[in-house]
Parts: structure tokens; C-alpha cells; sequence
């Protein structure tokens, strides 16, 4: 294991995992942010709106990677949905992370 992996966790292998356990992704960016160009299948739900929609997610019982441009806003929608009992977890930017798909 590499340091980055130690410090950070191998991101790879859990975004493998939770997509093999048919994760959803969620899009955290703004409307039009996510018309201008998103990951196919992934769902828009942004960041102000998480909250709100805790029920609706926890319904679809599947694990969730979240998105967004750089990873900031994916990173509280993932804390945010951790701490209402949704196994979450922070892709990064969506481009970056569709590369890893």
C-alpha cells in the first residue's frame, strides 16, 4: 500500500466495490452545471436539495457515489448522507470519476 492509498484510502478499489453493489450516482452540481455535461445514468440531486431528498435515497437501498466539478460539494453531500445512515462515499469531479468507470 502506498502512501497516498494510507493517507486517503484507494479510492479505485471502493468506487470498484460500491459499483459492483450497484451503486447510484448522484450529481451534486447545479442544474445547469449537469446539462452541460454528466456521467450517463447518474441522477442530479444538487448539493442544497441532499437534505430533502435523505428519504427518498435511502429508499433506493444501494450504496451512492457522489459527484460534483471538483470534489468539494460531492465531499458534504457524502458527509451529509453518511450521517443519516446512507452508505455514501465522495467520487470527486465527475469527469474524473467517469474515467474511473
Amino acid at each position: 500500500m502506498g502512501l497516498l492509498d494510507f493517507l486517503f484510502g484507494n479510492k479505485s478499489k471502493k468506487i470498484n466495490d460500491f459499483k459492483n453493489r450497484g451503486a447510484i450516482i448522484i450529481d451534486v452540481r447545479s442544474k445547469g452545471e449537469y446539462n452541460n455535461g454528466a456521467i450517463p445514468g447518474s441522477k442530479n440531486i444538487p448539493l442544497q436539495n441532499i437534505t430533502s431528498k435523505v428519504n427518498e435515497i435511502k429508499k433506493w437501498n444501494k450504496p451512492v457515489i457522489c459527484c460534483c466539478a471538483s470534489g468539494m460539494r460531492s465531499g458534504s453531500a457524502a458527509s451529509i448522507l453518511k450521517s443519516q445512515g446512507v452508505e455514501a462515499m465522495n467520487g470527486g469531479g465527475w469527469h474524473s470519476l467517469y474515467q474511473k468507470l
